[in-house]
């Protein structure tokens, strides 16, 4: 007969079914586009012809600068409505035509996905047929064809070909990755939550940097905190490869600290003081990410 033992290994086995099933159903529920909070970026506008305001329903007096627009989803607002106005604004495809350059959120909400489609298309690429390249985002790739896979994003979207047919040079999807969160009007880590994490990466006590690091994220808008989970979780795939393609999280370190992040009005001396921390945030990022992501 069995005895308890043996009743207790099965009982193991069975919740660790049960924990495994229950984290697959998580996964593909977290794969739906979250609805991300977003304000209106509202611009002062000239409308011709009689117009009333979209949110108070009042006609908007004038000849000239009645009132203001969203230029993200198209919304018309008085100006002294725009100060109340919800944060819901639902970017739409034909006021958002560039990939690139584009606040992530605004990107995220007008093509109704959890990451801008540059950085899941270009990781996708990457781990498919890159992750043992040497030298892997330390190596750069002619930057006229960066600028070709820009433009292919900017003009195509979802569709542009980044297979190995177009570039078979994988330093090009490399470049074209960090070229996107260059570009990023605000960073990746925005320029609100940047003093927390420089702060963070000058703490001593490994225990105590990774609490205020966790703190830090928590002041990340939803759609840079995703993208930014997402891209460290690659990141540390990439590091498992490190005997082949030469990259520990310190390199990466040094290549996404100034990518991801930059210093809001700060002087010269001082931002140049801050790249050290840069690279120690994005590392700690990597080495610890199954626990503070």
């Amino acid at each position: 007969m069995p005895n308890r033992e043996s009743y207790r290994i099965k009982g193991d086995k069975k919740r660790r079914r049960l924990t495994s099933l229950v984290r697959r159903s998580t996964l593909r529920e977290s794969d739906l586009a979250p609805k991300y909070e977003k304000v209106h970026n509202f611009k002062v506008h000239t409308f011709r012809g009689p117009h009333w305001c979209e949110y108070c329903a009042n006609f908007m007096w004038g000849l000239i600068a009645q009132g203001v627009k969203c230029a993200d989803c198209g919304l018309n607002v008085h100006k002294q409505c725009s100060k109340v106005v919800p944060n819901d604004c639902q970017p739409d495809l034909r006021h958002v035509k560039k990939v690139y350059s584009c606040d992530l959120t605004t990107l995220v909400k007008a093509h109704n996905t959890k990451r801008p489609m540059v950085v899941d298309m270009c990781i996708q690429e990457l781990e498919a047929r890159g992750l043992q390249s040497e030298g892997l985002y330390r190596i750069s790739g002619f930057s006229e064809l960066i600028e070709d896979v820009k433009l292919a994003f900017d003009r195509d979207g979802e569709k542009a070909d980044i297979s190995t047919n177009a570039y078979e040079d994988i330093n090009i999807i490399t470049g074209a990755l960090k070229l996107y969160f260059r570009e990023l009007p605000i960073p990746l880590i925005t320029y609100d939550a940047y003093p927390r994490f420089i702060e963070a990466a000058k703490i001593t006590d490994a225990e105590k940097r990774l609490e205020s690091l966790h703190e830090a994220l928590k002041l990340l808008p939803p759609a840079h905190y995703e993208t930014l989970r997402y891209l460290m979780a690659h990141l540390k795939r990439v590091i498992h490869c490190e005997k082949e393609n030469l990259m520990s999280s310190e390199n990466l370190g040094i290549v996404f600290g100034p990518t991801l992040m930059r210093a809001p009005d700060l002087d010269a001396m001082t931002a140049l003081n801050d790249i050290r921390y840069q690279r120690l945030v994005v590392e700690s990022l990597i080495t610890n990410e199954d626990v503070l992501f």
